[in-house]
């Protein structure tokens, strides 16, 4: 009667073990599943197809006392480039606004942004001419109280385009209207007011 009780216990013992054993190999092979599986991290495609600009007075502005300020937002779609413009602290009316060559702003009067962004080399224009300069982008209207908005999609423009791409380049407001004909800025006056366009930004 004892063997018989000393062969079951050692029985039970021998089959608690394998399940133990059969419990830690599912355990780590579960586990090793889990970690070869990446961590989904899809990427902002849309980033890629946006740009922002943060606008400020020129420095000679500033010593004008002019206290310029906004933001232009462009997103890329199908049929052009959708601008948002939202700025304060213009004198009422009409100011001409385009994209520059270069998003270098450092120069007090921004002469440093180069000239409007024209890789076509065309003769200047209004946004809806059949000539124009790519950054031709019309003029903003400043209520009495000095807010301007605009809400326009343009062409001949993408965000990070290898020819037409504005990423990294410059939007300039400047004092006066834009004539829309007359080469190469419109007559539009001193440039008040710019931002780097910044790809990415929302």
């Amino acid at each position: 009667m004892t063997h018989v009780k000393t062969f079951c216990l050692a029985l039970a013992m021998s089959a608690g073990l394998l399940c133990a054993g059969c419990k830690n190999e599912s355990t780590t092979s579960t586990s090793g599943s889990a970690a070869t599986q990446p961590s989904a991290k899809p990427g902002d495609a849309s980033a890629e197809k946006s740009a922002k600009a943060t606008i400020q007075s020129s420095k000679e502005s500033q010593e004008k006392g002019m206290n310029i300020s906004g933001t232009v937002e462009f997103h890329e779609q199908a049929d052009g480039v959708h601008v948002m413009a939202d700025i304060k602290g213009l004198t009422p009316g009409m100011h001409g606004f385009h994209i520059h060559e270069k998003g270098d702003l450092s120069d007090a009067k921004l002469a440093s942004a180069g000239p409007h962004f024209n890789p076509g080399t065309h003769k200047h224009g209004g946004p809806d001419t059949e000539m124009r300069h790519a950054g031709d982008l019309g003029n903003l209207e400043a209520d009495a109280q000095g807010n301007a908005k605009l809400d326009k999609t343009f062409k001949g423009i993408t965000i990070k385009g290898a020819t037409d791409g504005i990423a990294g380049r410059s939007v300039i407001i400047h004092e006066k209207a834009d004539d829309l004909k007359t080469d190469p800025s419109g007559a539009s006056g001193d440039r008040i007011a710019g931002g780097v366009i910044e790809a990415g930004s929302k």
